[in-house]
């Protein structure tokens, strides 16, 4: 395949990945009469199909998500309080389009963090980028960048996503700088750009995180302006799970004879 008598020219057309397909489809119009219009179609598809996912992974090594947290392997059923048609209409990513944002609060490991980043996984298909951080690594992070003067093009990645998500906001109070960071942040993508924020904390609970009354006001002002809220309740998954594991490894475990007096 590699020596394909066409492969410089392809290659040159920086078209390479064609010949992949090439002997195939080449095979397939002949064993189905197909136009050479046709032909060149079905090749043309798979470069393109082949382009796409490319581009897909690369934005996704990129995003920080979690390629196995898809909405596919979310389990809706243990989470019944959780509407499926709201969440449905979310992952077409309209959301995004509109510039809107998605506030999620609920106990620990009850699947924010999971459909936050189905959610950020459907918006990288459909062409969007994408950050996916933990709101406090992303602050320190970005406190970090001004010494080693990446601070401006770290700052403009983060304005400039089509969807910002920042997980597990409120589980450590913010620094003065952090708090002064994240309302910076807020205030330049309002109304051009979506942010989703996962929390422990209820919503009534998040102005205390900043330690600034006016800051947590002015920045929760702008981020629930726009926003679908979405509160899960219930049982963590890992606890159930642990539950589940120790009750199979008890099932399973040998029957001890009884000791002979």
């Amino acid at each position: 395949m590699m020596a394909h008598p066409l492969l410089p020219k392809l290659r040159q057309l920086k078209l390479g990945g064609m010949v992949l397909t090439l002997d195939v489809r080449a095979t397939q119009a002949t064993q189905q009469q197909l136009t050479p219009v046709e032909f060149l179609a079905l090749l043309l598809d798979d470069e393109l199909e082949r382009r796409g996912q490319q581009r897909l992974a690369h934005h996704l090594a990129q995003s920080g998500c979690d390629e196995q947290k898809t909405l596919a392997r979310f389990d809706f059923a243990a989470a019944p309080g959780i509407n499926r048609a709201f969440i449905q209409d979310l992952a077409t990513c309209a959301f995004i389009t509109r510039h809107e944002n998605v506030l999620v609060c609920g106990p620990t490991g009850v699947g924010k963090s999971h459909l936050a980043n189905a959610l950020a996984i459907e918006s990288l298909k459909r062409d969007q980028t994408v950050v996916y951080r933990n709101t406090q690594r992303l602050l320190t992070d970005l406190n970090a960048a001004r010494a080693s003067g990446m601070y401006p093009r770290l700052l403009a990645r983060i304005l400039t996503v089509g969807l910002l998500v920042l997980d597990d906001f409120g589980l450590q109070p913010l620094t003065p700088q952090a708090a002064q960071d994240l309302y910076d942040i807020i205030s330049e993508r309002y109304e051009h750009g979506s942010v989703i924020v996962t929390s422990n904390r209820a919503f009534e609970e998040w102005p205390a995180a900043f330690g600034n009354d006016l800051l947590a006001s002015a920045t929760l002002d702008r981020l629930t302006h726009h926003a679908h809220s979405l509160i899960i309740r219930g049982e963590s998954f890992r606890q159930r799970s642990r539950r589940k594991e120790s009750t199979s490894n008890k099932s399973t475990a040998p029957v001890q004879p009884p000791s002979q007096a």
